[in-house]
């Protein structure tokens, strides 16, 4: 059901309460927090600037991090606002609440035009329990609400779900910003009936995360390439020897299950021929949660379907990316979710940049492309290929669920046409 767009709500003098996504990375400096990735905050920028233009008071509401209902100054909203301002070139308000007397006192000087940050949704546990309450005196600012969250759009959360129905139950519309359109469209249009061949690379640590994509997937797609730690899963269900490479061993069943499918429907279902494997090496290291780091050493191809005893494969080898990348380039319309193998250690990154380069040439040749969310957006970014193909998601688990066919609870608010 399509949804209500900011190109068809009244906005002139109105006061626009937008839940937009600034969960932006910070770190500190001179005693500082600072935004170090403005990339949130520039793929909303469209639709502030058309609230901006058609004269509306635009509110913003966010969380950042998990602060768990515990006002904790690291994950502060001001700096956001202070670097919005310098995107945007005006000045930008900022309350240090997101309900109550403070903030509607300074909405009620808020002229056309005017843009007003507020503080971290989430230094309330109510915003995360979908309270009715506090649902309630977040909105009262609001006489319209916009969602351009698509990434927190899979929570019913207050400022993604219980704004709308309280802004809906009193006559108010509720519709998408521009973001959020777009990932509708990319997400759900283009994949309903996707030009062909339709050619889907999904990649990452676990079978058990993507099952339900991949089961959807197989109704519509004519390939599947299978990348990184789960195609692990894939080999030990195909009696492979897989060595100390990760692996769900319990879910060999569902892997199996999937190529039964795959074969019954037609679809190719490409698993690597070759990887790229090491040994680990538990070191006296910690890393940011506790867990022992580990090092890999003496990687090198292996090009036998099972895996050393003392090794884990890390990165699909170089006769997969040739294979993967020929299936690639024919294609009319690419999906891609995860990397195919640990990409932030360059030793392991040619599986996912090889397979990037190909997404971007059928691209080039004239197919749609999309790359959905997480780290599929991160490695193409970081091998500057980002700007090369159709679109990319901003909603990593809203994205994946998206496309086993959930209903969004953050999109489901929001006013159908």
């Amino acid at each position: 059901m399509a949804k209500l767009t900011i190109k068809d709500v009244e906005l002139g003098g109105k006061r626009v309460l937008v839940r937009v996504d600034f969960n932006v990375p910070m770190e500190e400096k001179d005693g500082q927090m600072v935004v170090t990735d403005v990339t949130r905050i520039k793929e909303t920028l469209p639709t502030l600037d058309f609230l901006m233009a058609k004269g509306a008071k635009v509110i913003l509401a966010s969380h950042l991090g998990r602060p768990k209902g515990k006002r904790e100054p690291s994950m502060s909203l001001k700096p956001v606002a202070a670097k919005l301002a310098d995107m945007i070139g005006k000045p930008v308000a900022f309350v240090d609440d997101c309900i109550g007397e403070k903030v509607e006192k300074t909405v009620e000087i808020m002229k056309a035009g005017d843009v007003l940050v507020l503080e971290n949704v989430r230094y309330y546990d109510q915003e995360e329990a979908n309270d009715p309450g506090f649902a309630q005196q977040l909105s009262k600012v609001a006489e319209v609400y916009v969602n351009d969250a698509f990434g927190s759009a899979h929570r019913a959360h207050a400022s993604t779900e219980g704004v709308a129905r309280v802004v809906a139950d009193r006559g108010g519309q509720c519709a998408a910003g521009f973001l959020m359109e777009r990932e509708l469209k990319f997400l759900g249009e283009e994949l309903e009936s996707p030009a062909r061949p339709f050619v889907v690379i999904l990649g990452g640590a676990k079978v058990s995360d993507k099952i339900k994509v991949i089961d959807r997937l197989l109704e519509k797609a004519d390939a599947l390439l299978i990348g990184g730690a789960m195609a692990y899963t894939f080999r030990l269900a195909n009696g492979n020897k897989v060595g100390k490479s990760l692996v769900e061993a319990d879910k060999t069943s569902i892997a199996l299950a999937a190529l039964q499918k795959a074969k019954q429907r037609g679809v190719k279902f490409l698993l690597p021929t070759d990887d790229v494997v090491a040994n680990p090496v538990k070191t006296e290291k910690l890393d940011k949660k506790g867990k022992p780091i580990i090092e890999w050493q003496n990687p090198t191809v292996n090009s036998s379907l099972d895996c050393p005893e003392n090794a884990a494969g890390l990165d699909i080898g170089p006769a997969t990316i040739k294979a993967y990348a020929e299936v690639v380039k024919n294609a009319k319309t690419v999906l891609w979710n995860g990397p195919m193998g640990i990409f932030e250690d360059a030793r392991f990154a040619e599986g996912t940049y090889g397979v990037a380069r190909a997404v971007v040439e059928a691209t080039q040749k004239g197919a749609i492309s999309i790359i959905g969310g997480g780290d599929s957006v991160k490695a193409l970014n970081k091998a500057k290929l980002g700007d090369k193909v159709t679109f990319m998601s901003t909603g990593g688990g809203a994205s994946l669920e998206f496309l086993e066919g959930v209903v969004l609870p953050g999109v489901a608010a929001l006013t159908n046409k």
